[in-house]
């Protein structure tokens, strides 16, 4: 099982206010804007080229993606940037709910989605992944909780909270209980609502990437506990069209990664936001879904 380092603590106050989800992570760092690379940025299909890409991302899902003010910071802002940085591209992030982000590249409004994606077969029906990173799930509750999480089916006769359109939804609505307990799958448009309804009582568990679980742990002031391990690690995706173009900008990005690996950029990315257990290898990151 995969497990996590959370060293960037914040000083955060008790209250709703504080669960909402501090993200507060830094912005900017020497060593992680990346270097441009000629050869990768021929890569690119030259209807990518001389544009601003827009990127589409759920900024409520820190410390891969947040809100600091108006500025969208985190690693996976970092790594794109750093990305377009070496690929001579141009890259506007946009905030928006998560299960809007592939509807939205399959329409041609976003070339690139960036949002801690788990890659599955089921959405590379839809869009191309080059994987990077990796994660599980992992499951958080209040500091008072008597739940005990030894695996899913420790979720039935529970409530609990998701953001919609994510790999937990699915998983969680996929429990099967018996002795007529049933899972109550509680779905959230943003990660900072799902955690909202724990901390209200309207949730007993939450249920999310584990790196982000241990990050609102870390951001609760001890209003919230981690329960059992991470479950289910799987790789994450940078998702683009699954249009000829869009195969080649993922086959671009794919070199970019690798480059990034090579020169030390990406674990500097990493390392910053506390996540580089979950780091790639250069000969882990493949292109899948392509066609």
């Amino acid at each position: 099982m995969q497990k996590f380092s959370f060293l960037r603590q914040a000083s955060v106050s008790l209250g709703v206010a504080s669960i909402v989800l501090a993200t507060t992570v830094s912005a900017g760092a020497s060593g992680t804007s990346g270097i441009y690379n000629a050869a990768a940025a021929k890569l690119v299909p030259a209807i990518y080229k001389g544009v601003t890409l827009q990127v589409g991302s759920d900024a409520t899902y820190a410390p891969d993606e947040s809100m600091n003010g108006s500025t969208m910071v985190g690693f996976d802002v970092d790594l794109i940037n750093a990305i377009a940085t070496t690929l001579g591209l141009a890259v506007k992030e946009n905030n928006v709910t998560f299960d809007n982000i592939i509807p939205g590249i399959a329409s041609g409004r976003y070339a690139i989605g960036n949002s801690s994606f788990t890659d599955n077969k089921d959405r590379e029906k839809t869009v191309n992944f080059v994987d990077y990173f990796q994660a599980g799930e992992g499951v958080y509750a209040k500091s008072s909780s008597m739940v005990q999480f030894k695996g899913l089916k420790s979720f039935c006769g529970l409530k609990v909270a998701v953001e919609t359109g994510t790999v937990e939804a699915t998983d969680a609505a996929a429990v099967k209980c018996s002795g007529g307990k049933k899972v109550t799958v509680l779905s959230f448009a943003t990660q900072t609502e799902a955690n909202v309804a724990l901390s209200s009582g309207q949730a007993d568990v939450g249920f999310l990437d584990s790196q982000i679980a241990g990050y609102v742990v870390g951001q609760s002031a001890g209003a919230f506990k981690l329960l059992g391990s991470a479950v289910n690690v799987a790789p994450y995706g940078i998702a683009t069209a699954k249009t000829a173009n869009g195969k080649k900008l993922a086959k671009a990005i794919q070199a970019a990664l690798k480059l990034l690996v090579k020169n030390g950029t990406y674990k500097h990315i990493l390392k910053k936001y506390g996540v580089q257990a979950g780091a790639y290898k250069s000969s882990q990151i493949i292109l899948n879904g392509a066609h």
